[in-house]
């Protein structure tokens, strides 16, 4: 078994990501990030693939909008993609992101740079610095007669030089390139020149499968030589299929344990109705001895539940007192609040004895209405609005069309 190098450790919500941690897997969406319940579904999707952090774009005022909705609702740490205006990395930490990720070779202005580090430094808030071989500093580029691994690599220290100039040091780090070579020689060069978490990839590797066979090319390679904290497949396909991959590879390195049951959660949001730490908890507890391969969500709330884990096989969302028992997404039967655990485990049973279309066949009539009957009730008393959102969408607008630089 190889040895890791072992590097500082930063944490990404509650990821922890470098040190002794174990490798981490990451994605980032597809869809607009305006378009809040369409992202969390590929969330949830990402979720129940593997994936512990995923990436999504803040490239204008509506993205950083929709981040300060989905955030209380993701079950995973949210990384804010920023490309060229500085101040929506102002926006997206104002959202409530737990990271950003920043290209060197798209903001360029020091001054704006450090502003970014300054307000990361105050919030906690980790930066990884992405240098894209495709996106290099033309200065750079013409100083090293191209994209070379001495190029990739100052690139990274450059922007770590304006981080350390505001005392900034939370930082992860990747260089990427789609040439696989240049890849492996510039995370070797980097490996050796700083001590932060590295975060591998191989950039626009193309559709499956070739595109998967370059990304195992390069990412296994480092791995193999101990280099690695964090690893993102960038296909041409559904970031699920970046998550599978992943987890394929890492089980295969003994870098991740193959597991059985798969038990999701739900971040307790301001609709929740129920301690959903505890309920999984208990769950988990009830369940971890059974061999039930499923994966299996306890959601807080009906209003968004099903809706949002609709790609689990099994789950259970509050509402009005109530347990609203769901099979890929279909309400198939309401219990007490008191009985939700039970539920879930008999549910569960009888899934794997009679198969997932024999139990949605069997759903009991009315429960689908009941659910509807309770979200509508929610939302009555909860209001639309009920992780005040708007109160930091109306921050973020203040903040952009208040400043100017």
């Amino acid at each position: 078994m190889f040895e890791r190098k072992k590097t500082r450790q930063v944490k990404v919500g509650n990821v922890l990501v470098g040190g002794d941690a174990r490798v981490s897997i990451q994605s980032m969406t597809t869809t607009k990030t305006s378009d809040v319940e369409g992202t969390l579904q590929q969330i949830y999707a990402l979720r129940g693939a593997g994936c512990d952090i995923v990436r999504c774009t803040c490239n204008e005022i509506e993205a950083a909008e929709g981040l300060a909705q989905i955030i209380p609702r993701s079950p995973l740490p949210i990384v804010a993609d920023i490309h060229f205006q500085y101040k929506l990395a102002l926006a997206a930490m104002e959202a409530g992101v737990h990271a950003l990720r920043l290209n060197p070779g798209n903001i360029r202005k020091p001054e704006q740079i450090k502003i970014v580090a300054s307000e990361a430094r105050d919030r906690g808030i980790p930066i990884r610095i992405g240098v894209n071989a495709g996106s290099l500093d033309p200065a750079l580029y013409e100083k090293y007669g191209g994209a070379t691994p001495e190029a990739l690599v100052e690139s990274a220290v450059k922007e770590l030089r304006y981080f350390e100039e505001v005392g900034f040091d939370d930082v992860k780090i990747s260089v990427k390139a789609s040439n696989i070579r240049l890849m492996v020689d510039s995370y070797r060069l980097l490996s050796e020149t700083v001590d932060y978490p590295l975060h591998l990839g191989v950039t626009e590797a193309g559709p499956m499968p070739n595109g998967l066979i370059k990304s195992v090319a390069g990412i296994a390679t480092l791995l193999n030589e101990g280099i690695g904290d964090t690893v993102r497949f960038s296909l041409t396909a559904d970031p699920v299929e970046e998550a599978k991959a992943a987890v394929v590879l890492l089980e295969s390195l003994e870098l991740r344990e193959r597991t059985g049951l798969d038990l999701i959660a739900c971040p307790s949001c301001g609709r929740s109705e129920i301690d959903v730490i505890e309920v999984a908890s208990e769950a988990q507890k009830a369940l971890e001895d059974k061999d039930i391969p499923l994966q299996i969500a306890i959601m807080g709330c009906v209003v968004n539940g099903p809706g949002e884990a609709r790609e689990a096989d099994l789950g259970i969302a509050a509402g009005r007192g109530k347990g609203h028992l769901f099979v890929k997404g279909t309400v198939v039967r309401v219990v007490p609040e008191s009985e939700m655990v039970q539920a879930l485990i008999d549910e569960a049973q009888a899934i794997m004895e009679e198969g997932i279309e024999a139990r949605l066949l069997k759903a009991d009539k009315g429960a689908a209405a009941e659910a509807d009957q309770a979200r509508d009730e929610l939302i009555q008393i909860q209001g639309v609005d009920a992780n005040k959102s708007s109160d930091k969408i109306d921050k973020i607008h203040n903040l952009i069309e208040g400043k100017n630089g």
